[in-house]
């Protein structure tokens, strides 16, 4: 679908006296550059009414004044450190015209042709860009990339959810909290009781070669709230109970598994991401915007993985897990101080974009993610999509649009593993 470009900005923060562009540097965290270093593509599909662009960027505009590192800038500074100046350089907004109705293309899937309602990923200097790409119906699709060693996606949900409220002329119901040096202080003296040059981080060596960006194909799993019911029967027998996370991811890893064709012998990891904020003591505010994410690596043999339960799945993912506790997050802070001036020999173990993780996979969670209270004054989105994942073996877990306790799994596989995995991902054998 060809869409017409009506402009192409630059919107800066609104001027507040209370709020003053600073041009602080912000030092990028331990935390910061373990992330992935990408921008990260979103989209919100909204059916009409919707409000126009004029009011969208107005509270855009409001929006970053509470966020002032979107609106900044990557720099280095005089210690060769990556930092963010506070320099309310703005933030890109594009916006486009599609002569046609949104229905018509709903609903999106990876294989759809979503490209072009997005911001361009590469060769970007702004931290935040938004396309508003408005349908003949009065619908529109926003499209959002975000670096994501300025914020992860705790932060950039609150932070889609403030500009939403503002924009509706309403207060931010929680302001964000920026200290990110408060939250990651070492410990006197610094205990570093893990690996974390090899868990984290590696050796700087050169970038992987392999590059399997054509064999990836992107596709979508929806799971009803009947399936997830039925399968948590299955997996919570007995006394022990898992987390709905626990229960997909343990289903996921095993049919992923079994389309892959690996050997009995071989083992398997999942890289899980786990969210910080109310693991450290004393906890982080969950408003606290950056980055905050460590993961947990359940490994299991192949044989084992296939055969053994759900429940024995779950417990060895539901263990892995609790050992990213806030004995680890503050071995790694102490870690990140002992680093000091060691950082460019370090480079973040996060996969690159077109590898391939097979036999292991890494999966990210958003179900507990307020994505339904982003409401620009028509109601929630009818779509949310995280479009074309770039990694072999990432999954997504999203709260459903379409249906009350549903959950859409976004996941990119090699193209020769896809038809078996559509075969057997909705069986509970």
């Amino acid at each position: 679908m060809a869409i017409g470009l009506i402009s192409n900005t630059i919107l800066k923060a609104s001027s507040s006296p209370d709020f003053p562009t600073s041009n602080d540097l912000i030092p990028l965290n331990l935390f910061d550059k373990a992330a992935f270093d990408i921008h990260v593509p979103v989209l919100y599909a909204f059916r009409a009414p919707t409000p126009s662009n004029e009011a969208m960027k107005e509270g855009l505009s409001k929006a970053l004044v509470h966020y002032p590192q979107l609106a900044g800038r990557f720099i280095t500074d005089d210690h060769g450190r990556t930092c963010i100046i506070l320099n309310n350089a703005g933030v890109r907004v594009i916006e486009t015209y599609v002569p046609t109705s949104l229905a018509k293309q709903l609903p999106f899937s990876p294989a759809s042709e979503v490209g072009n309602l997005l911001p361009p990923l590469e060769g970007v200097q702004e931290l935040l860009q938004i396309q508003l790409n408005r349908y003949a119906c009065g619908g529109v699709v926003i499209g959002v990339t975000a670096h994501h060693r300025v914020a992860d996606g705790q932060s950039m949900s609150y932070f889609t959810i403030s500009w939403a409220s503002l924009m509706r002329g309403l207060d931010i119901e929680t302001l964000p909290y920026h200290d990110r040096a408060a939250v990651s202080v070492p410990r006197n003296p610094p205990k570093v009781e893990f690996d974390h040059s090899s868990i984290e981080f590696r050796k700087s060596t050169a970038s992987n070669t392999n590059n399997f960006s054509s064999s990836i194909a992107n596709l979508v799993v929806h799971l009803s709230a009947d399936f997830i019911t039925k399968l948590k029967t299955k997996v919570c027998q007995g006394h022990q109970r898992f987390s709905t996370f626990e229960c997909l991811l343990s289903h996921m890893w095993k049919k992923i598994t079994q389309a892959r064709g690996l050997a009995q012998d071989e083992f398997t990891q999942v890289r899980v991401a786990v969210n910080g904020r109310a693991r450290m003591k004393p906890p982080v505010p969950m408003e606290f915007f950056g980055n905050l994410v460590l993961w947990a690596y359940p490994r299991l043999m192949v044989e084992e993985l296939l055969n053994e339960s759900h429940a024995h799945v779950a417990k060895a993912i539901h263990e892995a897990v609790a050992k990213v506790d806030n004995e680890y997050f503050h071995s790694f802070i102490d870690f990140g101080e002992l680093s000091t001036g060691k950082e460019g020999e370090m480079v973040a173990t996060a996969p690159e974009i077109g590898d391939s993780l097979c036999p292991n996979l890494e999966v990210d969670s958003w179900l507990r993610f307020h994505f339904h209270d982003l409401d620009f004054g028509g109601g929630g989105p009818c779509v949310f999509l995280p479009p074309d994942l770039p990694v072999e073996g990432l999954l997504i877990f999203v709260p459903s649009c379409k249906d009350e306790g549903a959950v859409d799994v976004f996941l990119a596989l090699l193209h020769e593993h896809v038809e078996l995995f559509k075969q057997i991902c909705y069986s509970l054998d």
